[in-house]
């Protein structure tokens, strides 16, 4: 085993490995589950929040098995992720065309629907019927907004969630090393899905809504999850699309993706490269990511 060893975005040490290695092999009778709570208890694993971040431990030691390092127990039970298991229930939307100026939809609301049911089912519906990518639940950090009419009707949607481990534009735009990668990824996130339904045709919508976004994002970030974040990123496939909505809202377009998926430890799966486009929270964001 070499010295250090990537996974789940940083570098982690070999020694640090063989300790989970040997301590996974002392407790045969344990289940996954607990072995990756208890994971979490003794090596004070927890997220911002004060939560225990079983979920990132549980992955570690799955990737471990898979490139042969340990040997978990046998799966016992289905995983306790109710998430995983949600089947998606769509719900009935109104198709009928929005067209005109912005000032002729009258007031707009903007909704953070992870907690909000109904809002919730509108935007998970939309994003699954209407988006090219679909949706699928997001595991791990994330926020839902929903841009709404006063008759409480969704012209866009945006979806944040974790941001990519490795982007080397990204990573250039921001200096940062391998250490401080590992260190502030947690401080970015990623705009995974952003959608204006295709009944709605309203010039300068999409740089509006952004706008009332990213005044809100910090903040709602830190509310649920105890930490602020400091950079949004987003990939846009420009065989489908041009990426005007981010030029216009000042996004920064700094480069390519190598057309690899996230999944892709034996660079075999090609996928289209995409412009990759960044969006600093605060003029400190760079000198903030980089201490």
């Amino acid at each position: 085993m070499s010295e250090t060893i990537e996974l789940q975005g940083r570098a982690w040490p070999a020694r640090e490995l063989e300790q989970i290695r040997q301590w996974v092999a002392a407790r045969p009778d344990w289940s996954r589950y607990r072995l990756s709570r208890e994971l979490c208890v003794g090596w004070n694993w927890v997220r911002p929040n004060g939560q225990l971040a079983d979920m990132a431990a549980r992955s570690l030691l799955h990737k471990l098995q898979e490139r042969g390092w340990l040997q978990l127990p046998p799966c016992r039970r289905a995983s306790p992720n109710r998430m995983k298991h949600r089947r998606l229930e769509c719900v009935q939307l109104d198709f009928t065309p929005v067209v005109g100026q912005l000032s002729q939809l009258g007031t707009l609301h903007l909704y953070e629907v992870s907690r909000d049911p109904v809002r919730r089912a509108r935007f998970e519906t939309l994003l699954a019927t209407e988006h090219y990518l679909g949706y699928r639940s997001p595991v791990g950090e994330n926020l839902k907004y929903l841009l709404c009419t006063a008759q409480d009707r969704p012209v866009a949607a945006w979806l944040f969630g974790a941001a990519a481990w490795r982007c080397e534009p990204r990573d250039r735009w921001i200096g940062w090393n391998d250490r401080q990668r590992a260190a502030g990824l947690s401080r970015l996130t990623n705009n995974t899905r952003f959608l204006i339904p295709r009944w709605v045709r309203v010039p300068g919508l999409a740089s509006w809504g952004w706008s009332r976004v990213r005044r809100r994002l910090v903040q709602d970030w830190q509310s649920k999850y105890g930490h602020g974040i400091e950079l949004v990123e987003t990939f846009v496939d420009r065989s489908r699309f041009h990426g005007g909505a981010y030029a216009a809202s000042n996004w920064l377009e700094v480069g390519l993706t190598q057309g690899r998926s996230r999944g892709d430890r034996e660079h075999q799966i090609q996928v289209p490269r995409k412009a990759v486009f960044l969006y600093p929270l605060s003029r400190q964001a760079r000198q903030r990511l980089c201490p």
